[in-house]
């Protein structure tokens, strides 16, 4: 008799053992679920990111405090050689410690790292080490991973992080931190273009005008805060004959002149670049053509109204005005402004030179 409520609770032990065992593989599987989707969600925010408009120093440094957030990482540190040198485009420490990040590369620590393309894990085991690339203030940091990034095999800067406890990384997964690594590469490819974009605007020396480049970069994070906006371009279609006549130095004064009274004409809402040469742009943000329309009635007439005095090269004092020859079309938010002004500028080229209309396509 005693036999059988040992043998009951054998079992009911059995059971339990084995519950226990279903329970915690199930609640293992949950968890790695949940690092999953946790780890999608943040692929997930870098490509929301990626798609934003707004600079490229701006995007690298959100990618940088959501690394931050998601894996609680205590400092975090992205630097790209430019090919001339090397910048610190995103990291949480205090600056004063940033000439040090951005000269990890010269670390005999870090030398071989960037030759294998391979990451480097540094840590202290006592209070009073320090790792060998610090400079300042020896317990900010105890642990660091160092990752090189490279773009088609071609070394291209560092993301390291750190942490102010010893051996904080030993039992982290590298795997994913790689993904993430790619990920930041990714980025940084993917953004190349808007940063060339960025990097070549320049204003022009006879207007004080952005030049075309500022509308695909800079500008286009304003552009796309409305759906549609209106795109309109014009040229000062009698420049040629201006400059045969009286001259280039008359030609370029009537150039200014036309850019200067258009900057009286448009409000803080419109967007004014010089084009090329004769040839300049409006981006009406937020309106469509028939409102775009009625405001560059008024301008084509206050441009033509424009009489310069001015003596040419042969002492003569002559009298000059400007005809211009407009034409406009519809930008949709998210696509590409140069194909729209590539457009128009197609149509402008192309048009009769005695043409000074306002015309739409």
């Amino acid at each position: 008799m005693v036999l059988i409520p040992i043998v009951v609770l054998i079992a009911i032990v059995a059971i339990l053992i084995f519950y226990n065992i279903k329970i915690k593989k199930e609640i293992s599987t949950l968890s790695d679920m949940s690092k999953k989707v946790n780890n999608l969600n943040v692929l997930q925010n870098f490509m929301d990111i990626t798609g934003e408009d707004i600079s490229v120093d701006e995007k690298i440094k959100k990618v940088n405090e959501v690394l931050i957030e998601k894996f609680e990482i205590k400092y975090s540190t992205i630097v790209v050689f430019n090919g001339a040198e090397y910048i610190l485009k995103a990291s949480n420490t205090d600056k004063k410690y940033w000439p040090n990040l951005m000269n990890l590369h010269m670390e005999e620590v870090f030398k071989e790292s960037i030759s294998n393309a391979v990451p480097k894990y540094i840590t202290v085991d006592g209070e009073g080490e320090k790792l060998p690339y610090q400079k300042l203030d020896f317990g900010r940091s105890r642990s660091a991973i160092f990752f090189p990034l490279f773009i088609d095999n071609v070394y291209i800067g560092y993301w390291i992080i750190e942490s102010s406890v010893m051996h904080a990384f030993d039992n982290v997964d590298t795997v994913l931190l790689e993904v993430i690594r790619d990920d930041i590469v990714a980025l940084v490819k993917t953004v190349s273009y808007q940063e060339a974009m960025e990097s070549i605007v320049r204003t022009d020396q006879f207007t004080a005008l952005y030049s075309a480049e500022y509308l695909y970069g800079r500008a286009k994070a304003k552009i796309d805060s409305e759906p549609t906006s209106t795109v309109a371009m014009f040229r000062i279609t009698n420049i040629e004959e201006i400059n045969n006549i009286n001259g280039r130095t008359i030609g370029n004064n009537i150039i200014i002149e036309v850019a200067n009274w258009v900057k009286t004409l448009i409000n803080s809402d419109q967007i004014f670049v010089r084009y090329m040469g004769p040839k300049f742009v409006v981006v009406f943000v937020g309106e469509d053509n028939e409102s775009a329309t009625d405001t560059l009635k008024g301008m084509r007439e206050d441009i033509e109204s424009i009489e310069l005095e001015a003596t040419n090269e042969k002492g003569e004092k002559v009298y000059v005005s400007p005809k211009v020859n407009f034409v406009l079309s519809t930008y949709y938010k998210g696509t590409g402004v140069e194909k729209v002004t590539k457009k128009l500028e197609e149509y402008l080229d192309s048009a009769d030179k005695k043409e000074h209309n306002i015309n739409y396509i």
